[in-house]
């Protein structure tokens, strides 16, 4: 019998995503206050490196779980399945 598939549970980016939401929230209201352009582009900046980080989180989560048990447990296609996924995802994130 195959082992069931070990997914991430993401339970750590789940709160960074919402600390995000409340980084863009506060952009939106200084745009509605009309603050400072350097400003905006300073909270933009934080809030593309915030979700980056997570982006980087998941996608490790994703090969730490999901890859590694297809490769421990799975049958050959699923095997390549996911290296072919984890090849895209990182040809497309990777810049």
């Amino acid at each position: 019998m195959v082992a069931a598939m070990k997914h991430a549970a993401h339970d750590s980016q789940l709160s960074r995503l919402r600390r995000i939401e409340g980084q863009i929230a506060g952009i939106a209201r200084m745009v509605e206050e009309k603050r400072y352009c350097v400003d905006l582009l300073t909270q933009l900046r934080a809030a593309r490196t915030a979700i980056k980080r997570v982006e980087e989180q998941i996608l490790r989560e994703h090969v730490e779980h999901c890859v590694v048990n297809a490769v421990r447990v799975g049958k050959r296609a699923e095997q390549q399945q996911k290296i072919d996924e984890l090849l895209d995802v990182v040809a497309r994130f990777g810049g």
